[in-house]
């Protein structure tokens, strides 16, 4: 045809290297930002459907909700980032639980029961991770093997009974108030914060992500793979057994079979909140975003009166809907 221009090789190879550049940017804002999006597209969704959803009561009502499953999530963010997962973190946290609120209940001082506690936790962490690292046993196994056992140790611990009687100064973690937030809320937030600094602004940080990108080329890099996959497992136990210590002081008591699955719960608030299962990919503040997702739609369907057993359902669906756009983010989705 008169006047038609044809395209040139180098013209078609221009534009093929515009589209797969206009790609990448669409891949790391939706990386990025996605997250958040679909957080506030949700709110707005409750704020116009479900009522009273907006209320400041029902605001510090669904951050209360989150908090101590988010105190979970911290710790399991920084597995996933290796590229690791922890399944024992809601056993765990019964564990410490109990432990730390027997301590309390026998009058040896609310300081020590909060020691036992953290110390626990980061020291039951240390046997996971030195499993993981020197029997070469993958950590799905290791951790699996962790949430039986450390669920048995609580059963064992008291008989199958629970523990009450705990005194004001253990309570202040679980029920009290600074102002009109929540103590458990505050706790929650602090440790996102501090974590957040840890993994942008620190060496040990930019390992973690470095191991999780490529271990291979982080070991012939000179990192010490194996104390900073250990390391992780420690952070893992010691959010577990913060957790239990907040959640047995909000309920005033230790109950063998309390946070039953919570495990999953905590994996999804990460893996919803963008870091991937393939680890090197995520942040602290998008676990945050994906706790506030996981407690909102609970809230929000449950203002709107709709059974629980629909609430699993649509959060089985957005952690499938989570791992399919990191699958194809990172360009895995076709095989």
């Amino acid at each position: 045809m008169a006047g038609s221009a044809k395209v040139t090789p180098a013209e078609r190879a221009r534009a093929a290297t515009l589209g797969q550049e206009l790609l990448q940017r669409a891949r790391h804002v939706w990386r990025q930002q996605g997250t958040l999006v679909a957080f506030l597209v949700i709110c707005i969704a409750f704020a116009l459907t479900a009522p009273g959803f907006l209320t400041p009561d029902n605001i510090f009502n669904v951050l209360r909700q989150v908090a101590i499953v988010g105190i979970l999530s911290v710790g399991e963010t920084f597995v996933l980032l290796t590229g690791g997962v922890d399944l024992s973190v809601a056993s765990l946290l019964a564990f410490t639980g109990i432990v730390s609120a027997s301590v309390e209940a026998g009058h040896h001082g609310t300081a020590l029961a909060v020691l036992v506690a953290l110390a626990l936790g980061a020291g039951l962490g240390l046997v996971q991770g030195l499993v993981t690292t020197r029997m070469r046993i993958p950590p799905f196994i290791v951790t699996l093997g962790g949430l039986s056992a450390f669920r048995g140790a609580t059963l064992l611990w008291n008989g199958g009974n629970p523990v009450i009687g705990m005194g004001p100064t253990y309570l202040f973690f679980g029920k009290g108030m600074l102002g009109p937030v929540p103590v458990p809320v505050i706790i929650f937030l602090a440790a996102i914060a501090i974590c957040q600094f840890v993994l942008t602004r620190t060496k040990f940080g930019r390992f973690i992500y470095a191991v999780g990108g490529n271990p291979e080329a982080a070991r012939l890099s000179g990192l010490n793979v194996d104390l900073l996959v250990t390391a992780v497992y420690v952070i893992s136990g010691f959010f577990a057994g913060l957790a239990g210590l907040v959640l047995t002081s909000r309920l005033n008591a230790a109950d063998p079979v309390t946070a039953t699955g919570w495990e999953l719960t905590a994996i999804a608030a990460v893996v919803i909140g963008g870091t991937s299962l393939f680890g090197g990919t995520g942040s602290m503040l998008g676990t945050l975003i994906g706790a506030l997702i996981i407690g909102v739609i609970n809230n929000g369907l449950t203002l709107m009166n709709v059974p629980s057993y629909y609430q699993q359902i649509v959060i089985g669906i957005i952690i499938v809907l989570a791992v399919w756009s990191d699958s194809l983010v990172k360009g895995r989705g076709k095989r």
